[in-house]
């Protein structure tokens, strides 16, 4: 008796597509992963240094001395100790259109990191609310 062997099949080759070994299933999913995790902290990156320095923080007091041609606008900015800061204000009125826009340059006096400032904001029609939009380096 002759004995026989079990061998893998052997296919014609072209017949029946390309043979896969599952380690390249994986590298693709991979790199794109990889890609978005990079492009997630690039977006990051570049959207906190446009927008997220808290360095300069500003907080609204009060708004008061509201006439048909100008708005009194009370705020104060946290700033780096000596330092300063230029500040966007802006006057809305009852429907939120804008009626009054100001930028403004406020100065620390001493070691202060905390400034006090109130400014006038000529306007358009009468407020009814005023804002400050930030603050950033002056430039």
């Amino acid at each position: 008796m002759s004995e026989t062997r079990a061998t893998a099949p052997e296919f014609p080759p072209g017949r029946y597509g390309r043979r896969r070994d599952g380690r390249r299933r994986l590298l693709g999913p991979v790199i794109f992963g990889v890609l978005v995790v990079v492009a997630a902290v690039a977006l990051a990156v570049r959207l906190y240094n446009q927008y997220g320095d808290p360095a300069y923080d500003a907080q609204i007091v009060r708004w008061t001395g509201v006439t048909e041609s100008q708005i009194k606008i009370d705020f104060t900015v946290r700033v780096p100790p000596g330092g300063s800061a230029s500040c966007g204000l802006r006057a809305r009125d009852y429907d939120g259109s804008v009626v009054g826009t100001r930028t403004v340059t406020v100065h620390a006096t001493g070691e202060s990191r905390t400034i006090e400032a109130s400014e006038v904001v000529g306007t358009t029609a009468k407020a009814f609310v005023g804002e400050v939009v930030g603050c950033r380096a002056p430039s």
